[in-house]
This record gives structure tokens, C-alpha cells and sequence, in this order.
């Protein structure tokens, strides 16, 4: 549709010709001209606009999961927030970070390939230095970590990718895990130096620290999930969700989460001396016969009752129905 002029800005076009500062010759001659874009085949661009900002979606509610997540950790100011999201080379990227820093190399099957979370040696010595219980400031050498604060290193790392599964929940389930931690990005070489990666960046301050954390995902990674990234996909996705994504990531989480399961065969009170004096072989009584169902607990709460048996060469417990009782939580105090 060819745009239409205001009676001002016509007035305006026809003074400047009046005047000279403008030539209709050249206007004409550009017209005619072709419009040449240059384009680089090294920097190849495979990420449209749409799944930029697919994207850029994505990992905002994943800074504010992991603005969650490391307030309460380090118990100090936390603010993340997306400062960019890009696409350039492999090479450039390695190029673009500190000599030394820390690389926490990841795969999420069932995407195939390796990802990486760069975070700046300010960031996480700030992280480090909290969880041993300093101020979260000063200067520390990187290359220099102790086996302990790699492996604190590697635990901080470990529960904040757990919530990158949340953050892509709407688009693909991942399940998460943390392969190696490296301080010398000249030695990691997930994939070729001209393949194409996207550069997600987090501006991150904790305490009185700054710096950058860095997702690269290769293209390739990315790749059998594209459509997904779409604005079409994530829109008719948002409709079909009858639950908030957070309200979804919170189930998962407490479908997890592990409780002691108990099987009580029964109870008894003996004296110290008693209890002293048992060898193999001493029988106890109990306050129950076999043939009465035994008690199965959850937490310290009797929630089913069971009977013993053999399993598959293995003692295992049958449930023969659940207990009804009124509210209450799984620990009493």
C-alpha cells in the first residue's frame, strides 16, 4: 500500500524543490538504483525475528525464576533481567567472553547436543563467597578453584538449571542435566567455530556484584524444536493452557519431590538393659498379631494400611486401603 503525504508534509516537499534543496533528477536516479543489502555467509542468520523474540519470552521468566531462586540461596539482593538476545558465530562467542571464567556445560535430552551457561568471574565468585558464608565481595582467581568450591560451584549451577526445565515448559519438556564445569572456554568446542548459536545475556547484580551470565545454544540443538518457536505455535499454546505455566511448574516440582515411606509391622517397649543385651537370634514382641494389616506411613502420618509379604525374591508390602482422616500435614511437630 503506498503511503499517503499530509497536506503538510506535501507543502513541505514542494518549498524544498521550489528552493533547491532537493533535485528531482535524484530522486529519480535513486529510485532506479537497486537496492543492494550486504550479506556476511560466514555470519549466517537462522534464527528469524519471530523466534528471537520466542526466545527473548523464554528466558525473561526464566531471570525471574532464577532472580527467585538465587535470592533465596544467597540470601542477599538479586536482580536478573534479559539484556539481549543475538545470534552470531560460535568462534565469536568464545571470543566475546573473559579468558577465564566459568563454563557450566549441560545437555536437556531430548534436545540432542551440548549448551552452554557462561558466568562472569564476578558473579560467581559473589556466589561462591556468600555460600561460605563471606559478604559476596573481593577478588578471586578462577583458575584457582579448590576441589571444595567446585563442587559448591557446580551445586549452585546444578538447582539453577532445574528451573531452565520451568522456564521451556511451554514449548518442550527438558530434562536438565549439568555434564562439567569449565574455566577455560579454549578448551570447550561443542561445535564448529562458523555454526550458528544463539546468545541469550542476563544481567545479573547480586549484592554490590555485576556481570553477565550467557546461554549459547547452538542452532543445531535448537533445531527439531524451531516450529515450536514460532509466534503462531506459542500463541495457540497460550490459548490451550488452561493453567498458568507457573502454577504448571510448581506441580512438577512437588511431583519430584521425595517423602520416606514407612512400613510399621509394630511397636513395643522394652527396658535399657533390655535393649542392651539383644543379640542375633532374640525375639521381640510386638503389640500386634500377623494376621492385623500393618501400618504405612508417610512422613510421620499413617496414610494405608498393608500387608506383608515377598515380592520377586524382595520383602515388599501390598496396600489394602487408605485412611481417611481430616487435613493435616505429613510432619507433626
Amino acid at each position: 500500500m503506498a503511503e499517503v503525504l499530509s497536506q503538510g508534509e506535501i507543502d513541505a516537499l514542494l518549498s524544498a524543490l521550489s528552493s533547491g534543496e532537493m533535485d528531482a533528477e535524484e530522486l529519480k536516479k535513486e529510485d532506479v538504483e537497486k537496492k543492494v543489502r550486504t550479506y556476511d555467509f560466514k555470519r549466517a542468520l537462522r534464527f528469524s525475528k519471530d523466534q528471537i523474540r520466542s526466545l527473548t519470552r523464554i528466558y525473561e521468566n526464566y531471570a525471574r525464576l532464577l532472580t527467585t531462586y538465587f535470592s533465596g540461596q544467597l540470601r542477599t539482593f538479586v536482580q536478573i533481567s534479559v539484556a539481549s538476545v543475538d545470534q552470531l558465530p560460535y568462534d565469536e562467542f568464545i571470543r566475546s567472553i573473559p579468558r577465564m571464567t566459568i563454563l557450566n556445560v549441560y545437555n536437556a535430552a531430548p534436545l540432542e547436543g551440548r549448551m552452554v551457561m557462561e558466568v562472569h568471574p564476578n558473579i560467581a565468585y559473589a556466589m561462591l563467597d556468600r555460600m561460605l558464608g563471606g559478604q559476596g565481595d573481593g577478588a578471586h582467581n578462577i583458575s584457582d578453584l579448590t576441589e571444595i568450591e567446585t563442587i559448591v560451584m557446580k551445586k549452585i549451577f546444578s538447582k539453577a538449571l532445574e528451573t531452565f526445565e520451568e522456564a521451556w515448559t511451554s514449548v518442550i519438556d527438558l530434562e536438565v542435566d549439568l555434564e562439567m564445569l569449565e574455566v577455560n572456554p579454549q578448551f570447550l568446542q561443542m561445535v564448529s567455530p562458523n555454526e550458528t548459536v544463539a546468545v541469550i545475556s542476563l544481567s545479573t547484580k547480586i549484592g554490590e556484584a555485576t556481570g553477565m551470565i550467557n546461554f549459547c545454544i547452538p542452532h543445531v540443538v535448537l533445531e527439531p524444536i524451531m516450529p515450536k518457536l514460532s509466534a503462531h505455535h506459542w500463541l495457540s499454546t497460550q490459548k490451550k493452557a488452561r493453567e498458568p505455566v507457573e502454577q504448571q511448574a510448581i506441580e512438577n516440582r512437588v511431583k519430584k519431590t521425595k517423602i520416606p515411606l514407612v512400613a510399621e509391622l509394630g511397636q513395643s517397649h522394652i527396658h535399657v538393659h533390655e535393649f542392651l543385651q539383644l543379640s542375633a537370634g532374640d525375639v521381640i514382641r510386638l503389640d500386634q498379631t500377623v494376621e492385623e494389616p500393618v501400618q504405612l506411613k508417610v512422613g510421620n502420618k499413617v496414610k494405608y494400611y498393608a500387608q506383608p509379604g515377598n515380592y520377586k525374591g524382595k520383602m515388599a508390602v501390598q496396600v489394602l486401603e487408605a485412611v481417611e482422616e481430616e487435613g493435616g500435614d505429613f510432619y507433626d511437630e
